[in-house]
């Protein structure tokens, strides 16, 4: 199986060059997730489009894990048919893409071989897997107790000045950061589940 994906990792086409013939890389799979391709257009777009923050020091690895686990996300969000989020959602997500990008975005899009109406649907369901997460993940209540071993853990944090806030003053805040990082717990897990039962087949570069 892996050597049938390797001939396909590159696509080419032929261009006559002179009395013989050239191959031009059009594109290059980087990894399969159940049957669907991740590209190197794909990560490039990504990054210069600032879907994905490029990690040091293999930001091409980064993002293509990223990628895989949103390919994950959202064959499992699928499954659950979640409504589809407002447009004027969808609106302001690619003005925000837009203005990040600025005079290049068309070419980025050019370059990449996607449509504005391509990248739509990607922030469509990049939203709908937002939603997802936070219906699903999204309800979690600390104790009280919790909340103040927390705070008390962190107390740098919570400092200021080098004197710590009163507990009063830092509850909502420190409930909020422990309330984040249990959910980043609980969904890296659920991903890694994702992962264990999917097909991921990563090519060599």
């Amino acid at each position: 199986m892996r050597n049938s994906f390797a001939a396909l990792a590159v696509a080419g086409c032929f261009v006559g060059a002179g009395a013989g013939l050239r191959a031009e890389v059009i594109d290059r799979i980087l990894a399969v997730v159940d049957g669907a391709l991740v590209t190197q257009s794909d990560v490039a777009i990504a990054v210069r489009l600032g879907l994905v923050p490029a990690a040091a020091p293999d930001p091409v690895s980064g993002v293509l894990d990223v990628l895989i686990e949103r390919r994950l996300m959202l064959a499992e969000v699928d499954r659950y048919a979640p409504p589809a989020p407002p447009e004027a959602d969808v609106d302001r997500h690619v003005a925000d893409i837009r203005a990040r990008a600025g005079a290049q975005f068309d070419a980025i899009l050019l370059q990449g071989g996607i449509s504005v109406e391509q990248l739509r649907r990607q922030v469509r369901d990049d939203l709908r897997i937002d939603a997802y997460l936070q219906q699903r993940f999204g309800a979690m209540q600390p104790s009280e107790e919790e909340i103040l071993k927390y705070y008390r853990d962190h107390a740098a944090v919570f400092s200021q000045n080098g004197a710590v806030r009163p507990f009063t003053d830092a509850h909502d805040v420190a409930k909020a950061a422990l309330v984040a990082e249990r959910r980043g717990v609980t969904i890296r897990d659920w991903i890694a589940g994702l992962r264990k039962r999917a097909n991921v087949n990563v090519l060599p570069r």
